[in-house]
């Protein structure tokens, strides 16, 4: 009896096991764009925020941002909503808070900061 070759077994089985993972190019990309929206964080948000639970500087935690996000304003999803409080602070405001943010963010801040820095915001389970 012949023997089947098992390398291209085992190689498809890594290959969909690797494609499950989310390891890839896209997957290394939200990852670099996360890694560059913390620095952006870093930068710009924490002297006024912190990303711990319960935690309040000035304005509020943002630990969980990314599922509190969708349910603030109807027909904005967590993308949107985020962006939007970054771009146009002021229309929108969380009880309990002044309205003290800059408004600077969405012309000092370039596109790939912003979008790395909701991205990063997203990471924030």
């Amino acid at each position: 009896m012949k023997e089947k070759p098992i390398l291209p077994a085992i190689a498809l089985l890594l290959s969909l096991i690797l494609a499950a993972c989310g390891s890839g190019p896209s997957s290394a990309s939200t990852n670099s764009k996360i890694v560059q929206g913390e620095r952006t964080f870093k930068q710009n948000c924490a002297t006024c925020h912190t990303v711990k639970p319960g935690e309040v500087l000035v304005g509020p935690s943002l630990a969980g941002i990314a599922s509190r996000a969708a349910t603030r304003i109807d027909g904005m999803d967590s993308r949107e909503y985020i962006q939007f409080s970054i771009v146009k602070p002021s229309e929108y405001v969380v009880d309990g808070f002044v309205d003290q943010m800059p408004t600077s963010f969405g012309k000092s801040l370039s596109e790939d900061e912003l979008d790395g820095l909701i991205t990063y915001l997203l990471s924030l389970e």
